[in-house]
């Protein structure tokens, strides 16, 4: 790869169990480093990285929090609208390599005084669903500056039931659970800082036992703002087992989704009846 692109392929261990037929998904998580608030840089460099997944037999690729621009507050500079730079460059790397991107960006929209932090996803064929950050990270001024979405999504991406959060909702388990019967993969894109590395891999954990579903946890590396990040994207079965991880350095992670795992842990351990 070249210089500035992630650093290494990581392929994880195939996460099928029962060789049932439901559906099964190559996940890419493109742990990367972002220029701050330069986005045709970081843009120019995630699609190198869409390219290197691709290469892999990557369906799902994803990327990591405000991807485009680093998790800035500066909304004056980093907001764009819904249908500019970012959401263009989604819908030409989906359709040109036939497989689904998603990430979240500073997205001002019509209807709200303030931009919302967006999480989009587009398809080869140009499905798209969009999800806005419903927790809004208050103790860093987030909510001074975006608005808070209101609604779960759950996208259906090759047959897997795909929910998407996006870094602070993590600590909300309660938004994790409601999806939880129409979910067979969580989604968690994010900044999540250096300092509280611990607590990133815990709850992720966390969120994949209770919710007995696959989590893919997409976390940048670098520096940006003044804050650390150090990586430590993963992604889980529905055990909360490591189906595969990064370290601390931009890497591309590669994974296997089964449904049919999902599927059987639920069967054999019916404990969201119990809610």
């Amino acid at each position: 790869m070249s210089p500035g692109d992630t650093g290494g392929v990581r392929v994880g261990r195939d996460a099928g169990a029962d060789g049932g037929v439901a559906p099964r998904l190559a996940v890419a998580a493109v742990q990367c480093d972002v220029e701050w608030e330069d986005r045709a840089a970081n843009l120019s460099r995630a699609a190198r990285d869409v390219a290197a997944a691709a290469a892999v037999g990557a369906q799902l690729v994803l990327f990591p929090e405000m991807f485009p621009t680093g998790f800035s507050m500066r909304t004056e500079v980093v907001a764009e609208g819904p249908e500019a730079a970012t959401a263009t460059f989604l819908h030409e790397q989906a359709s040109g390599l036939g497989l689904w991107v998603g990430g979240s960006f500073a997205c001002r929209t019509p209807d709200l005084p303030l931009p919302v932090n967006r999480f989009l996803l587009v398809g080869p064929s140009g499905q798209v669903t969009v999800y806005d950050k419903i927790h809004p990270f208050s103790f860093g001024g987030e909510d001074e500056h975006y608005a808070a979405g209101s609604t779960i999504v759950t996208a259906v991406v090759d047959g897997v039931r795909v929910t998407p959060f996006v870094c602070y909702d993590l600590r909300f388990a309660d938004s994790f659970w409601g999806a939880a019967s129409g979910t067979d993969c969580y989604v968690v894109v994010a900044s999540w800082p250096s300092a509280r590395q611990s607590h990133w891999r815990a709850l992720l954990i966390a969120r994949a036992i209770e919710n007995q579903a696959y989590v893919v946890g997409v976390n940048r590396t670098g520096s940006g703002g003044g804050i650390d990040y150090r990586g430590g994207s993963v992604v889980l079965d529905p055990f909360g087992g490591v189906v595969a991880e990064a370290a601390g350095v931009p890497e591309l992670l590669v994974a296997t989704v089964d449904a049919s795992r999902v599927r059987e842990v639920r069967s054999r351990y019916p404990f969201l009846a119990d809610r």
